[in-house]
């Protein structure tokens, strides 16, 4: 509301009588827009974003896996603030033009922290490209997914922690295969520098090393990337239950 005012006074326009209907929306998690005609407030436009039902649950859920939530948006600070406590979000940084969100996450970025930015429109493009990971939303703009270095194909801001949770399960496969191929070559490589390794057995070694690699990548695939959800949801329906 301070810029709507400001902007009035520049054209010194009273808001006096708009300012407690404009706080009454603005706490409710709107933005209220003056429309003035011949110097004299004639009404307010409030607009808002509608709430993904899945937004309150994926929060949790990327809170679940230790990671900071940071609502950052244009919006003005009491409308930013409404909205993020229905989700569940404690920092938020509003009032940001759209040129200013990169500067934000580069912010984020000199604070040691890494920063994934999830965004679908136009404007968050240039915080997408400045992020360490850009996730765009698939029902986005088309700048978005082309700035975004993971598109989220369906409209479901829970494939945020799911691509999370099997990136991570991923990397835990990897380092597991990693760990026997170094175990199989480290045990075998020595036995056979000194002549006492048969060559047959070395190559059925080399076989089961790659084998064991296969199999355990394979098992990739039972990894259930929504384990966990339903008892997770009835947490968080708790949670809002209580507020």
């Amino acid at each position: 509301m301070e810029e709507i005012e400001k902007l009035m006074k520049k054209f010194e326009i009273s808001t006096e009588n708009a300012e407690q209907e404009m706080t009454l929306l603005e706490s409710e998690g709107k933005t209220a827009i003056m429309v003035s005609v011949d110097n004299k407030i004639e009404g307010i436009i409030a607009v808002a974003d509608s709430l993904k039902e899945s937004s309150p649950m994926a929060i949790a859920a990327l809170k679940d896996l230790g990671i900071e939530c940071i609502m950052i948006t244009g919006d003005n600070e009491k409308a930013a603030k409404e909205i993020a406590r229905q989700v569940g979000i404690q920092k938020v940084i509003a009032n940001v033009l759209p040129s200013e969100k990169a500067a934000e996450i580069k912010k984020l970025q000199s604070e040691g922290k890494v920063v994934a930015m999830v965004g679908d429109g136009i404007n968050d493009a240039p915080a997408l490209a400045q992020a360490d990971i850009g996730i765009a939303i698939g029902s986005g703009s088309d700048i978005a997914k082309e700035t975004g270095g993971i598109i989220l194909i369906k409209d479901d801001i829970m494939d945020v922690p799911r691509a999370i949770r099997l990136s991570r399960a991923t990397m835990k496969k990897i380092k597991q295969n990693l760990f026997w191929a170094f175990a199989y070559n480290t045990g075998a490589i020595p036995i056979a520098a000194v002549g006492l390794l048969n060559p047959i057995l070395a190559a059925a070694a080399m076989a089961l090393s790659s084998i064991s690699v296969i199999a355990n990548s394979s098992m990739l695939r039972r990894y259930n990337i929504t384990s966990g959800e339903e008892k997770l949801g009835m947490k968080n329906w708790a949670n809002q239950r209580l507020k």
